[in-house]
C-alpha cells in the first residue's frame, strides 16, 4: 500500500467520513514531510520515513494521549532529530505523550517527569532536572594520555573534590565531583604545577546515564 492508502484505512478504522479522512491524510502526509511521497509503496520508504509514517497514522484521530513505544529505535541521528522535533511540536498543541525509551538523551530531551524503571519497577520517579540532583552536582573529567599519569592527575585535584576522585584505567580518565566554586581553570593551574599533562579537561553536569547508573547500581548476572 502507498503511504496515502494506509492513512485512509486507519481514517476508515476509526469511521471517519470518507471526505474527512482524505482531507487529515492530506493534512498528515505534509506535517510529516511525506507529500512528496504519498503516492509511493511504503515498503520504498526509508526507515525515518516509515516510523513518520507510523505516528502520523497514530495522528488520524486527533488523540489526547498518544502511547510511543521506543519511537527512534534504529533510526540515523537525522531522523531522530526531525522526529524529537515532531513529537516536541505535538507536545506544545496539547498531545499528552506516554513514551518508553532506552535512549536516556531521548528521555532527557523530551520529557516532563521520568520514570524509571529496574526489574519491572518503577524505581524513582521526577523531573529531568530533579532526578539528576540526586546524584550530585558538576564533575571535572580529565583525559589523560597515558595510564601511567592517572595517579598522579588524581592526586593533582584531589582538593578540588567534594568525594575521592574516580580513576578509570580502560578510558585513561579521572573524574572529581566539585563545588560551584571549583573551575576549569584552577584545575589545569593545579594539573601543570604537577607536570601532568592532559588530552582534555572538562566540566560536566549529570547526565541521565548517571543517574540510571547510580539508581540501578551493578547489573547483575
Amino acid at each position: 500500500m502507498t503511504g496515502r492508502a494506509n492513512l485512509l484505512m486507519v481514517g476508515a478504522l476509526y469511521h471517519l467520513p470518507k471526505r474527512r479522512a482524505r482531507e487529515r491524510a492530506g493534512e498528515l502526509l505534509e506535517r510529516f514531510d511525506l507529500g512528496g511521497a504519498a503516492d509511493r509503496l511504503v515498503k520504498t520508504y526509508s526507515g525515518g520515513m516509515r516510523r513518520r509514517l507510523d505516528l502520523a497514522a497514530s495522528l488520524v484521530a486527533s488523540p489526547p494521549v498518544l502511547f510511543l513505544d521506543e519511537p527512534t529505535t534504529g533510526l540515523d541521528a537525522r531522523s531522530r532529530n526531525e522526529l524529537w522535533a515532531t513529537l516536541e511540536g505535538l507536545v506544545h498543541e496539547g498531545t499528552t505523550l506516554l513514551l518508553t525509551t532506552q535512549c536516556l538523551e531521548e528521555a532527557d530531551r523530551l520529557a516532563d517527569r521520568i520514570a524509571v524503571v529496574d526489574h519491572g519497577r518503577v524505581i524513582a520517579s521526577a523531573s529531568p532536572h530533579e532526578l539528576k540532583g540526586q546524584v550530585g552536582g558538576r564533575r571535572i573529567v580529565l583525559d589523560l594520555p597515558e595510564a601511567d599519569l592517572l595517579a598522579g592527575a588524581a592526586g593533582a585535584v584531589a582538593g578540588f573534590g567534594v568525594e575521592e576522585p574516580h580513576i578509570d584505567t580502560g578510558a585513561l580518565q579521572v573524574t572529581v565531583p566539585v563545588s560551584n566554586g571549583a573551575g576549569i581553570a584552577d584545575v589545569v593551574r593545579a594539573l601543570d604545577a604537577a607536570g601532568v599533562p592532559t588530552v582534555d579537561v572538562a566540566v560536566r553536569s549529570p547526565s541521565l546515564d548517571d543517574v540510571f547508573l547510580t539508581l540501578t547500581g551493578e547489573p547483575t548476572e
